[in-house]
């Protein structure tokens, strides 16, 4: 497979999308998914564009598909103190998630890159972006 970038800017380009995204943002706030995922998703894909051209004044060899997934973790409902677990009550806390692609193309030229945003944890969240490229 070959990229239209390193995996290392690939790596560079989301952290530094989910960390501009995500700069004002304390917890995950439903309301703000739509734009953070907006923008994430606007920023990787300006810097694929740019990134990828042969020349600045050339098309990119490239089309991109960007998708950002946000997920809330969710808090204990049960006071501090108090033992779920005896009760036999579940406890709400981290939730699992497992994502898989898979697609039929040319495996000299296209390919795809998935990344898991580590700054989302202390916010209460996983970002989970990932990137398509196919060459045209």
């Amino acid at each position: 497979m070959t990229s239209p970038v390193s995996e290392t800017r690939l790596k560079q380009i989301a952290t530094d999308a989910c960390d501009s995204a995500l700069s004002k943002a304390s917890i995950y706030t439903h309301a703000d998914t739509e734009q953070w995922n907006g923008a994430i998703i606007n920023s990787i894909l300006q810097a694929l564009i740019s990134e990828s051209k042969p020349s600045a004044d050339a098309h990119t060899p490239y089309k991109f598909a960007v998708n950002s997934t946000i997920i809330q973790h969710l808090q204990d409902p049960k006071p501090a103190g108090t033992d779920s677990e005896a009760t036999g009550e579940r406890k709400v806390g981290r939730r699992g998630m497992h994502s898989a692609a898979g697609a039929y193309w040319n495996n000299e030229k296209d390919g795809m890159w998935s990344f898991k945003y580590e700054g989302g944890e202390a916010k209460g969240m996983d970002v989970v972006v990932s990137i398509i490229w196919i060459a045209i």
